[in-house]
């Protein structure tokens, strides 16, 4: 057989085994079920953590459980984006009426060198309304903080000091626990309060 031919039949052989490959690669995949898309999204923040109180006691996962709430990581030394978002989840509580009791809001200290249970029982009295404080030792801290995949770092300042640069996002949970939505901080009040609505009406 010449040479030119061989290359044409080789050419179509090649073909062959490429669409063959196509073919096999199409019939063998199947998109995830819906349902399993939900559960892998529900189970992407949140799991496991034992951390204590403002008033010394234990909270766990399951603790929180029975009612959706919103968890927001910071410090009570911070100067601005604690305060402002803590601010912000009592007026959208309020926004809620009646409804607003159906939701906690939750609030973890990743300061534990100065934010004992007392320092942040004292910082949350300035918001007027409850709010579920909480600490840990730094094992404690890096359980729940793996858990919802939250970053924080202290920074040295002037003057030996320090502040914690934190993830700012408010994750909202249902009430098994499970993740359901986050409020960004670019956002506006009126889609965060839709969230907030729909968490109580399906979680």
């Amino acid at each position: 057989m010449p040479a030119t031919d061989l290359r044409r039949v080789r050419r179509w052989l090649w073909a062959a085994v490429a669409l063959v490959a196509v073919a096999a690669s199409v019939a063998l995949w199947r998109p995830a079920p819906k349902n399993q898309v939900a559960e892998d999204y529900a189970s992407a923040f949140g799991g496991p953590f034992s951390l204590t109180d403002t008033q010394g006691r234990t909270v766990t996962d399951a603790t929180l459980r029975g009612k959706p709430f919103a968890i927001f990581f910071g410090f009570t030394h911070c100067p601005d984006v604690c305060p402002t978002t803590l601010q912000m989840m009592v007026r959208l509580r309020q926004n809620l009426g009646a409804d607003g009791d159906r939701l906690n809001i939750v609030f973890v200290s990743v300061d534990p060198e100065r934010d004992t249970p007392a320092e942040i029982g004292h910082y949350l009295t300035m918001f007027d309304t409850p709010i579920i404080g909480l600490t840990g030792n730094p094992a404690q801290l890096k359980a729940i903080v793996d858990a919802y995949h939250v970053f924080y770092e202290k920074v040295p300042i002037e003057g030996g000091d320090y502040v914690v640069d934190h993830t700012a996002s408010v994750f909202l949970m249902d009430a098994d626990g499970r993740f359901f939505s986050t409020l960004d901080h670019k956002e506006g009040e009126a889609p965060k309060l839709a969230k907030l609505k729909r968490l109580l009406r399906e979680g």
